[in-house]
């Protein structure tokens, strides 16, 4: 079975809800994960917006979580360190947690990717994206993406 990663609030290519956005209640979506390789020792989830005027921005970065974990609730807090573990990483504001979609115009797409790695990646809370790819470059056994969409239609 392949690494999977879907969500309950929004379909592959659909519509992200207001409430997951920045203009809304601006809470992380409910994420579900499947299909783990055997021999991952961690996950690590970023999410993207590839459209940013700017160049790519980070929304939210999350990493050491365990195999086991089925996913992630909604409205994950913002805290360097979770109850199982898992650590939060800096979005592109510099801030720790979830960061809603806000594009100033048109549609943009949100990149989430989960990493199965074969290593728990040796970094403190508070990592940036870069430093994550990088500590988990020659670690990844499987990788799964869900876009979705937000903006102005």
């Amino acid at each position: 079975m392949a690494l999977t990663l879907t969500s309950p609030a929004f379909a592959h290519l659909g519509r992200i809800p207001d409430r997951h956005a920045a203009a809304g209640a601006d809470l992380s979506p409910p994420l579900l994960f499947a299909g783990v390789p055997a021999g991952a020792a961690s996950l690590a989830l970023v999410c993207d917006d590839p459209d940013a005027v700017s160049g790519v921005f980070d929304h939210f970065v999350l990493y050491n979580l365990s195999p086991a974990t089925p996913g992630l609730p909604e409205g994950l807090p913002a805290v360097p360190r979770h109850a199982d573990g898992s650590l939060s990483g800096l979005n592109g504001w510099g801030r720790l947690g979830y960061a809603g979609p806000q594009p100033p115009s048109g549609v943009h797409r949100y990149v989430f990717t989960l990493y199965a790695l074969d290593a728990v990646l040796d970094l403190p809370p508070g990592a940036a994206k870069r430093d994550i790819l990088r500590a988990a470059k020659g670690h990844i056994l499987a990788s799964a993406t869900l876009i979705g969409r937000y903006g102005r239609e």
